[in-house]
């Protein structure tokens, strides 16, 4: 009777909390009708990967192949290739590129002038606003093998460097500009983080004889660690994802297959060659599969190692 009557209350009050927050859930309607529109809705697609389609019998009355496409993926060289590429370019950004905007932070944050540290924000911010297909653009005109850089070095009587038709020069210049066009804007979370970051803790740090930099490892980055934990178990979970984007419009015929991953292998195979849409369905639900293994693989791991989770399905033991 006791377990009933607890239950009873806790139905009840859960039901005053839903009703006293009634606003905010109708304003949360529209954006679940979008999630379930464009991002549930479109899942019944990867029917297809188990299907040979035709037009004629549409999604669902095309035949059936099993796991013929899958077959196909780790049996075709290119593929396999670009699978490969994909992960050690996905490991080369965490190394390269996941730092960098904590470093920036830190060091914005640690300027002293208000307008200063406002003109730096607004300049570092500023590359995120532009597309890569201009961001391609210039980097091409200055420095491709006539650009702009390499022709002043030849003034000088410099030879000239292969910045966009050698892969290691390629690969550099990936992490380089993606850093420059999205630094600024991710720094933003990580400089919102510190600014809510109780002044005393530095007081009392200070008064302990800790210089600044020691206030920064003891005091802002312990801080910063469940946001930099959620953001590397985040960052694991979309290894299979390298960059589509800045690829595709910055790459070349010379650098092509060094850096050939999933996403511009689907593009080529779909768009540039005799579709088939059920082979380029079958990679992207096998990168989709890869990813969600290593998303869930990152929470435990990051999770042991730092104490910070995404989510547990343990339950918490009551304090009383």
């Amino acid at each position: 009777m006791n377990v009933t009557m607890k239950k009873e209350k806790k139905r009840s009050k859960l039901a005053i909390e839903i009703w006293n927050a009634k606003y905010l859930y109708l304003m949360l309607i529209p954006f679940v009708v979008w999630l379930i529109l464009f991002e549930y809705v479109p899942m019944a697609g990867n029917v297809l990967a188990f299907k040979e389609y035709n037009a004629v019998d549409g999604l669902f009355g095309s035949p059936g192949v099993g796991l013929k496409h899958f077959e196909r993926l780790f049996s075709t060289p290119k593929a396999v290739k670009a699978i490969f590429n994909t992960i050690i370019l996905s490991l080369q950004r965490i190394v390269f590129e996941f730092p960098v905007p904590i470093i920036l932070a830190l060091i914005t944050t640690e300027m002293r002038g208000k307008k200063i540290k406002k003109v730096y924000q607004t300049v570092l911010t500023f590359p995120h606003f532009l597309s890569w297909v201009v961001v391609s653009a210039i980097l091409i005109s200055m420095f491709s093998e006539a650009g702009a850089v390499n022709s002043v070095m030849s003034a000088l009587g410099i030879d000239s460097i292969p910045f966009l038709s050698d892969s290691l020069f390629f690969r550099a210049m990936l992490f380089i500009t993606h850093n420059w066009k999205e630094m600024g804007w991710a720094s933003i979370i990580y400089m919102a983080t510190i600014s809510s970051i109780d002044p005393g803790l530095y007081e009392a740090a200070e008064i302990d004889g800790a210089s600044r930099l020691k206030q920064i490892w003891h005091v802002t980055l312990p801080a910063l660690l469940p946001l930099i934990s959620m953001r590397l178990i985040l960052k694991i979970g979309s290894i299979m994802s390298a960059g589509f984007g800045q690829i595709l419009t910055m790459r070349n015929s010379v650098v092509s297959e060094s850096v050939q991953i999933l996403d511009t292998y689907i593009y080529d195979i779909t768009f540039r060659a005799l579709p088939n849409y059920g082979f380029s369905t079958a990679v992207g639900l096998f990168k989709g599969i890869i990813n969600f293994a290593l998303l869930m693989l990152a929470n435990q791991l990051v999770g042991k190692l730092t104490g910070e989770k995404m989510w547990s399905f343990e339950k918490r033991k009551k304090t009383k």
